[in-house]
């Protein structure tokens, strides 16, 4: 059985979808961490937190898989049940 470990992204973070539904989030992988979901809010600090000199607007180093700089609506709390 194959146990290697696949081989990372060439970038340091890729944002990628967390599904078709309105829920304000995207999956985001960050080299040597993993994934995590974040909101629109949330990426750039987290972002800076782990790369502190990162150029966000660098493609080289941040990758979108989809439509960039694009979120999923956030639900609004009048839409709840």
């Amino acid at each position: 059985m194959d146990t290697e470990r696949p081989a990372e992204p060439q970038y340091r973070v890729v944002v990628g979808s967390f599904g078709d539904a309105d829920h304000g989030y995207r999956l985001v992988w960050l080299r040597g961490i993993g994934w995590e979901p974040l909101t629109e809010e949330e990426l750039e600090p987290r972002l800076r937190e782990v790369f502190p000199d990162i150029d966000l607007a660098d493609p080289a180093q941040v990758h979108w898989v989809d439509e960039q700089e694009t979120w999923p609506a956030a639900p609004h709390p009048d839409d709840e049940g």
